[in-house]
């Protein structure tokens, strides 16, 4: 995943040293990349500890940096990365200080377009829990389209969007 900007927001590749220095403290992250780490990042750990066992695939994983704090706010991608019929899902999460400010919708429309440019890529999923109406706000926004109801797993019933 390359560097992009957008008005308030910086996403850039959440490499293997800045995962393991986010699962050693913030303090650690933040000298690392000279971003101080806002309260309440990391949302989910168990994320972090996947990408370290499958390094192959954090070229499509990245960390939100709010511009005018210079901030790490949360993190998104595409889970892992096109599959073999040129699908990807995107994933995020911002940390809730964060939220209702219109961050995520802007993450998500700098990254489906820069997904949907890449070789190989042919359409781009999204999925969130039928009650997060939030998220189902912001991947409407972003321009997916209601898909079929997910299948149901751990996390309960989901909801799928798609983009093509």
């Amino acid at each position: 995943m390359p560097y992009i900007k957008t008005s308030r927001l910086t996403l850039i590749t959440f490499t293997v040293d800045m995962m393991k220095a986010t699962l050693s403290g913030a303090n650690q992250l933040k000298e690392l990349t000279g971003y101080h780490v806002a309260d309440g990042y990391p949302m989910e750990v168990y994320k972090i500890e996947r990408f370290l066992q499958y390094p192959e695939e954090n070229e499509w994983e990245g960390i939100i940096i709010h511009n005018k704090n210079r901030s790490i706010i949360g993190d998104m991608g595409f889970k892992g990365g096109p599959d073999e019929k040129g699908g990807m899902d995107l994933g995020y999460s911002i940390i809730s200080g964060y939220q209702g400010n219109g961050y995520a919708t802007e993450m998500a429309s700098a990254m489906v377009e820069w997904g949907l440019n890449q070789p190989h890529v042919k359409k781009i999923t999204a999925s969130c829990s039928n009650e997060n109406i939030p998220s189902i706000k912001v991947l409407r926004n972003t321009g997916f389209a209601s898909g079929q109801r997910g299948r149901r797993n751990l996390l309960g019933n989901r909801y799928r969007l798609i983009l093509s």
